[in-house]
């Protein structure tokens, strides 16, 4: 008796140990703000409440298994949100997971991650800016996803296949004295063209005060809900860094973007500061990007922000920004947004 008592209580603590070393997590993020918005060249101002002013709101569940001798599996199923109206995904049709869905081994030799995920342009965009990853008043994410304006005209520049893509295989490289890399390819999964698809690569270093990133990618296949070929390759690419001063922070940004088959090229520079007040509970943000479009048409396109976040607490923000844009013969904007932001 004496015995199989102590058999079922050496069961019950390899069973405990064993649930020690997986974990699964729920997490997310909820951004919600009023603002009168007005970009340049459209119709007229709208008043509004808003999700994502600094960034996206979304909601996910995430897990990782020791397998042992430093291998782990993990996995990762996020949803974007619409948190004004209470709808899941970006816009009506967006996928359930469109922020991810992929399952990852990751080890002494780096990691290696099947599915939907972060697309080569994300990481460096959204690390090469003040304003993070902002679609709402980022400089540089407005001009690197600028279909969202029709007066522009030009669709997606810099960042022709979304920023996450679908069927995606991704190798991240162990770090090297702070130096990393990240592999990408999308497969087509077009019958009979095997070699139809995306391919990218982003490169980061990160060392003390200074922060150097880059990507590369070359684009053939539309994302995330028709996984359908684009009628031209297209190829963008993007160098940045930051440089931490302590009394200010510094962001700079240079990049290209090309249509293959077309003269069509697209240049965008940016500038940003972060100035940390008040024991560094807030910060104040200013970013500018400029892009100058040649080809069939010639357009140049300047966007300001100027805005201040101030933290609450390590999980909720509060911030307010005026943004100001300018496209090539088309009537200037001014936004201003108001907003709360809270992490879980």
């Amino acid at each position: 008796m004496k015995k199989s008592l102590l058999a079922l209580v050496a069961a019950l603590a390899c069973a405990g140990a064993a649930h020690a070393q997986s974990t699964v997590q729920i997490s997310g993020l909820v951004d919600v703000y009023a603002g009168s918005m007005r970009q340049s060249g459209s119709v007229g101002r709208t008043s509004t409440v808003g999700s994502g002013g600094m960034t996206t709101s979304w909601i996910g569940f995430s897990g990782k298994e020791d397998l042992g001798g430093g291998l782990k599996a993990e996995f990762v199923l996020n949803s974007f949100l619409r948190a004004d109206v209470g709808n899941l995904g970006r816009y009506d049709g967006d996928p359930a997971f469109s922020r991810d869905a992929n399952v990852a081994l990751t080890g002494g030799f780096g990691g290696l991650r099947l599915g939907r995920s972060k697309a080569p342009n994300f990481l460096p965009t959204i690390l090469a800016n003040p304003y993070g990853d902002s679609f709402t008043v980022s400089p540089l994410v407005l001009h690197a996803n600028m279909a969202s304006l029709p007066a522009w005209g030009f669709g997606n520049l810099t960042t022709p296949a979304d920023t996450g893509w679908s069927n995606q295989v991704t190798y991240s490289t162990p770090s090297f004295g702070g130096l990393s890399a990240n592999l990408h390819y999308q497969f087509g999964e077009q019958a009979g063209d095997s070699g139809k698809g995306n391919v990218g690569v982003n490169v980061m270093y990160f060392g003390g005060p200074l922060t150097l990133l880059g990507f590369y990618e070359h684009v053939k296949i539309n994302n995330p809900v028709a996984l359908t070929p684009l009628a031209n390759t297209k190829t963008d690419w993007m160098l940045g860094g930051t440089y931490d001063f302590s009394v200010v922070k510094a962001y700079a940004t240079y990049g290209q973007a090309e249509v293959d088959a077309t003269n069509f090229e697209a240049r965008t520079i940016s500038l940003g500061l972060d100035v940390p007040v008040l024991s560094k509970a807030g910060t104040v943000k200013a970013a500018v990007a400029r892009t100058k479009v040649e080809g069939p048409v010639n357009a140049t396109r300047t966007t300001a922000s100027v805005g201040y976040d101030h933290f609450l607490s390590k999980r909720t923000d509060l911030y307010s920004v005026v943004m100001h844009d300018k496209i090539t013969n088309l009537k200037s904007g001014t936004s201003l947004v108001l907003g709360v932001r809270h992490r879980f």
